[in-house]
């Protein structure tokens, strides 16, 4: 009994058939692994992409305005939701704000507005690039936060935050009217 056992273990080892199968049989979870992850990271790449799109799709658009309604911004911010089709704009944050910088060089908010999110306060301060900080000027700063969530966990096991900003000067008007909130003068 013993002797057969050892010629049947000799034979198996020494055996070639079916080596090809066991061998992929052993790869295959790695490479599935490394398949999803590379889904998910292409998502996140194009996601990330389409952040910045919209980030500067809504200052080119807003900065456009002499007088925006309220009917213009929901167009605005209906555009940049749009940009991030064919994913979902569910997690998408996007405020528009114009700051308005005085002869002594402070920034402040002169109006705002936001999609999904909080827009910053009328009259708040805010530090812009000193390169962009020129006395009695208006800029219109563009923020755009994404939620990334990955469908299969194997890129990374939790939420990524994606942001981009941008800064842009008004181009048709020295400053940008929201009416809801200006009224009809820039602040």
């Amino acid at each position: 009994m013993a002797r057969e056992a050892a010629n049947i273990f000799r034979r198996f080892v020494a055996s070639t058939r079916a080596v090809a199968a066991i061998e992929f049989a052993m790869v295959l979870p790695v490479l599935a692994i490394l398949f999803l992850a590379s889904f998910d990271g292409g998502r996140a790449i194009a996601i990330y992409m389409k952040v910045r799109a919209a980030t500067y799709a809504l200052d080119t658009v807003s900065n456009q305005y002499t007088t925006i309604q309220s009917t213009d911004m929901t167009s605005i911010m209906q555009a940049t939701s749009l940009i991030m089709a064919p994913y979902s704009s569910a997690p998408i944050v996007a405020t528009i704000s114009q700051i308005a910088i005085s002869g002594t060089g402070n920034a402040t908010v002169a109006w705002s507005y936001s999609l999904n999110g909080t827009a910053r306060a009328q009259g708040s301060a805010i530090t812009v690039p000193t390169a962009l900080d020129n006395d009695n000027t208006y800029l219109i700063f563009a923020e755009v936060t994404y939620t990334f969530t990955p469908v299969f966990g194997f890129f990374t096991p939790g939420s990524i935050t994606f942001s981009d900003n941008l800064y842009v000067t008004p181009r048709n008007s020295t400053c940008i009217i929201y009416v809801p909130q200006t009224g009809t003068s820039c602040t």
